[in-house]
């Protein structure tokens, strides 16, 4: 008998028949012999709904209310599916993130989860119940309710597989698997069979909206095997994520993704002197904001300054505002430039690591389509290059072509793909 931990997202729990739906899919699982811990989110809508209740009485909600109020959602989910498994026949219990033992840090609305005690849920399961949990959601030391902030349901999912040593941890969804790219953008993109957390993990970040980065990251730290799949094709196996090492690949790039959340920022004449840099991203830190690309042009004038721009998420854009004087004056800039019209495009691929020339390829594939770069960053398997929106459409097809990610796809790994 194994330990399979479940995610459905609110598409799948959109409505009671959807959650009849999600019933059989757990149940289904159930009956291959399976010891089953699911978790849930919110119907539908239900957090962007509550979210805009709460803009309708103060446009200054308190962080802590919000995490109160948006808790809510992913508790009617989880209470109407255990009903709904209750209904056909098998024992099923809910339990809120509290409930389930997921501590998390001391913050609201974007906190992270420090650690499990699964007691509670291992009791039930002992005790033969399916186990639905609340995703998003956990408590601080203070016994308050905390959210995990974008994707935490998905996070929530792999660290609970995480802590009971679960077999594997299927995240279901109203996508199949993980393409090469976006198939609204490229028809014929392609369904990967598999592909590495490492990977995954650079997807994610650049702009596939298939997982959040913080579940792929608690999934390569606990080696949970990970399955994305179709909440309404439960026949279709989707894209199964490993580690690195059990591949073998023989292209080396293996995905694309687009980017057109993100502004680009560029505070100019920075003064040429140690501790500056450390005053920008301190100021940014502490006002919890994430900071993607970075660049620091060489100080070449009279004046010894130089600029430094960075990329940071349209979600934070409000937060900055309310510190751009304060940067402004912490470092004597002259200005600080904010660029919306940009869209970054990414190639990944663990096969890239000893492959040279990939990046030529793709500044020259861009360049045929007189596509200018205005900052570029990469890791060991990846590229970004952030260029215009207007021409986001056409990059992501040349190089969806370029890096044949727009035909047959074979799964690259060794012998057959592993039985999970």
């Amino acid at each position: 008998m194994g330990l399979i931990v479940q995610k459905f997202g609110g598409t799948s729990v959109a409505d009671s028949e959807k959650i009849k739906n999600v019933a059989k899919a757990v149940i289904k699982e159930k009956l291959n012999g399976n010891k089953i811990v699911a978790v849930v989110s919110a119907m539908g809508h239900t957090t962007d709904n509550l979210i805009k209740l709460s803009k309708e009485i103060t446009h200054r909600p308190q962080d802590r209310e919000m995490d109160m109020l948006m808790s809510t959602g992913e508790i009617v989910s989880m209470s109407l599916l255990a009903m709904a498994i209750n209904e056909l026949g098998f024992k099923a219990i809910s339990l809120t993130g509290q409930q389930a033992g997921i501590r998390t840090e001391n913050s609201h609305l974007k906190a992270r989860i420090l650690n499990i005690d699964p007691k509670r849920i291992k009791k039930h399961l002992n005790d033969d119940y399916i186990v639905i949990v609340a995703g998003f959601q956990g408590y601080c030391d203070d016994n308050e309710i905390t959210t995990l902030g974008r994707g935490g349901s998905d996070t929530t999912a792999v660290a609970l597989a995480g802590a009971l040593k679960a077999d594997r941890c299927d995240i279901y969804s109203d996508v199949e698997g993980v393409y090469t790219t976006d198939p609204r953008i490229v028809k014929t993109a392609q369904k990967l069979e598999v592909i590495s957390y490492e990977e995954m993990l650079e997807l994610a970040r650049v702009g596939a909206n298939v997982l959040h980065p913080r579940s792929v990251e608690t999934a390569k730290l606990y080696q949970i095997p990970m399955r994305v799949r179709s909440s309404f094709k439960l026949e279709d196996l989707g894209t199964l994520i490993i580690g690195v090492e059990e591949m073998e690949f023989s292209r080396p790039v293996t995905g694309l993704a687009s980017d057109s959340s993100q502004l680009r920022i560029v505070i100019c004449d920075v003064k040429d002197r140690p501790g500056n840099a450390g005053k920008i991203f301190d100021i940014l830190a502490n006002k919890n904001i994430s900071v993607d690309m970075i660049i620091q042009s060489y100080a070449r004038n009279q004046k010894n300054t130089n600029d430094i721009a960075f990329t940071i998420s349209t979600e934070d854009f409000s937060k900055f505002e309310e510190i751009k004087e304060e940067l402004i004056n912490a470092i004597s800039a002259s200005d600080i430039f904010i660029d919306e019209d940009i869209v970054k495009v990414s190639i990944v691929g663990a096969g890239m690591i000893d492959r040279p020339g990939i990046a030529a390829k793709m500044f020259n594939i861009l360049a045929q389509k007189e596509i200018n770069i205005k900052m570029i960053s990469t890791s060991e398997i990846k590229i970004s290059c952030l260029i215009e929106k207007k021409h986001a459409q056409t990059a992501v097809n040349a190089l969806a072509e370029a890096f044949e990610l727009d035909g047959s796809t074979i799964a690259d790994v060794k012998g057959d793909l592993p039985s999970l």
